[in-house]
């Protein structure tokens, strides 16, 4: 018998179009959570609001490029980090092109110089009544993935 069986679930869409759909939804929120002002970039500054504000913490992004892989430290945050939010009820998710992420995100407003884009996280306006599609379709995809014991599904971001 399977968690699914046991559950009375179905196993999540695995097709194309349900991993496309996801990709175009991290887009879209990265978008609207930078024009707001809601995005975090970065290992140390994701921890550091992690830290002191986790309560205000909507959705994590975890990214890596194929050199990424053999960077021990950068593995042991990520297990952190991951830890982190399945302790407190953050979706998560990973994405494989940092290059593509950047190209989402850019550079710092402040400095104009390239950020840390391995850990991003998303936290909650100010405004009581935001309420961004793109973030509740990614929390019925990770919930799904999860129903399926992936808790840490890969997302591909469009082109």
């Amino acid at each position: 018998m399977t968690l699914e069986e046991i559950h009375g679930q179905e196993a999540a869409p695995v097709g194309h179009d349900w991993m496309q759909g996801a990709g175009k939804a991290l887009h879209e929120l990265l978008v609207s959570a930078q024009r707001r002002g809601c995005l975090t970039a970065g290992v140390y500054e994701s921890a550091k609001l992690m830290n002191v504000d986790p309560d205000n913490v909507a959705f994590c992004v975890l990214a890596t490029d194929e050199e990424d892989e053999g960077d021990i430290a950068l593995q042991i945050h990520f297990t952190l980090i991951q830890a982190f939010c399945c302790e407190n009820d953050i979706d998560i998710v990973r994405v494989n092109d940092v290059a593509k992420l950047a190209a989402i995100v850019g550079p710092s407003e402040e400095s104009g110089e390239a950020r840390d884009l391995h850990c991003i996280l998303i936290t909650n306006p100010n405004e009581d009544g935001w309420k961004d599609p793109a973030l509740e379709k990614l929390n019925l995809f990770c919930e799904e993935s999860r129903n399926v014991n992936d808790w840490v599904p890969t997302i591909t971001l469009p082109e």
